[in-house]
């Protein structure tokens, strides 16, 4: 089921089966709760363990066996990389469903509040190609790209302006 590289283990062939906060998504295997970036429920996948803690664990997607097929294509060629828009791999109603549910489980399950019935989330009519909420970074040190890494590119000038970097906090 797992096999090891670099001391952190892979987790092989795992079923996406729920989603989570923050555009995750959630696996369980054996204990622990797995939280996955960019996959969305009914995916199968094998799993990168990047942080550990006693009961969960946080995890990337280095290889899809099978796609969902609630999967959706991303319709933004920054997908993944710009830091907004992380749901855009599952539709739009299925995102509205999730995010009903995880507001009632969290009333419900956190909170402890008895809920009478809910009414549905209204969606909106425009659902590609917006934000709502944009914060820049400025730094002496662009973003490079994959391709730039792995070839060495070096650059005189790295000064840069943009949207947050997942990840980045520098």
């Amino acid at each position: 089921m797992s096999r090891k590289t670099k001391d952190l283990p892979i987790l092989e062939k795992v079923t996406i089966t729920d989603v989570a906060a923050e555009g995750k998504a959630i696996a369980k295997v054996n204990d622990w709760v797995v939280f996955v970036p960019y996959v969305v429920p009914g995916d199968v996948v094998d799993l990168k363990i990047r942080k550990r803690k006693h009961h969960y664990a946080e995890a990337e997607a280095v290889h899809f066996h099978e796609y969902s097929p609630v999967r959706a294509t991303p319709f933004c060629e920054h997908y993944g990389i710009c830091g907004g828009c992380k749901w855009q791999c599952l539709p739009y109603e299925e995102q509205i469903k999730y995010k009903e549910k995880q507001v009632v489980d969290n009333l419900t399950r956190i909170g402890k509040i008895e809920m009478p019935q809910v009414s549905p989330i209204l969606g909106s009519e425009k659902t590609t190609f917006y934000r709502n909420k944009l914060e820049y970074t400025f730094s002496n040190k662009r973003w490079l790209t994959r391709e730039e890494v792995e070839k060495e590119v070096t650059y005189e000038h790295m000064d840069a302006v943009g949207f947050h970097i997942p990840g980045a906090f520098d």
